[in-house]
């Protein structure tokens, strides 16, 4: 496996950690396809509820696709966003916590996410534009569901640089904390998450990215509806709450 990515499982919580901050975490080429292979490794082990994204060192999370191989293998850069898409549409609720700045497909990749909790002096930039780089399509797409036409237009053909301040104004991040607090933070967060519901969970998850982009299957959301009022835990969840204690769900 390559050292650009780390993976760790901790009960109903993975971790997939970028691992090359003296390179400020930019994903080559070659390793995108190292990255598809885990996402779908995380869809696939049922007792994982919540996927923690994030990065190692202070100052950079993610600098995006490596520009040097746009030149060399033109097209790759359509292989990140596939990739991307996956985690996107990943069942279980992600976390993204981002521990530095986010720049050119990096904003992609956290924006991907359902959910963003960075620390409050990281900046953010996309410089495409700078660049001669067409954005993918994609990318755009959630740039603009996330965060509304004009912002996404001051990122990607302005190609302002954001603080972190002004992206929790934004609605980019969800939360917002100083440095030494991020990981107790996520931590807190992506346990919230897993202690619910993962029928009912995945099920809205999977309905409201649908409405956002006005394609709803309205079949697969009756399905899914079904499902969690047939399932053990709505159950449970009731018991719970008549007796006044924290629910217990097993995801069926």
């Amino acid at each position: 496996m390559s050292d650009l990515f780390q993976i760790d499982f901790d009960g109903p919580i993975a971790t997939l950690c970028l691992n090359r901050p003296e390179l400020h975490n930019r994903i080559p080429a070659a390793e995108v396809t190292q990255l598809g292979k885990l996402l779908s490794r995380i869809e696939k082990r049922k007792s994982t509820r919540v996927l923690i994204l994030t990065a190692r060192g202070d100052r950079t999370f993610c600098a995006g696709f490596d520009i040097g191989d746009i030149p060399s293998q033109p097209g790759r850069e359509a292989d990140l966003e596939a990739v991307i898409d996956q985690l996107e549409a990943l069942p279980i609720p992600t976390v993204c916590a981002i521990n530095g700045g986010v720049y050119g497909g990096g904003v992609d990749l956290t924006l991907a996410c359902d959910f963003r909790i960075g620390v409050d002096d990281f900046q953010l930039r996309i410089p495409a534009a700078r660049l001669g780089v067409h954005y993918y399509i994609n990318g755009m797409r959630r740039a603009v569901e996330r965060l509304g036409l004009n912002t996404a237009k001051r990122m990607l053909l302005l190609a302002d640089t954001f603080e972190a301040s002004c992206l929790y104004e934004l609605g980019y991040l969800d939360y917002i904390c100083p440095r030494d607090q991020l990981a107790a933070q996520t931590a807190q967060l992506a346990q919230q998450l897993a202690d619910h519901a993962p029928i009912a969970v995945r099920g809205m998850k999977r309905c409201l990215n649908q409405i956002a982009r006005s394609n709803l299957d309205w079949d697969a959301a009756e399905q899914g509806m079904r499902a969690a009022k047939e399932s053990e835990d709505l159950q449970e969840g009731a018991r719970a709450f008549l007796e006044r204690r924290t629910p217990k769900f097993k995801g069926r």
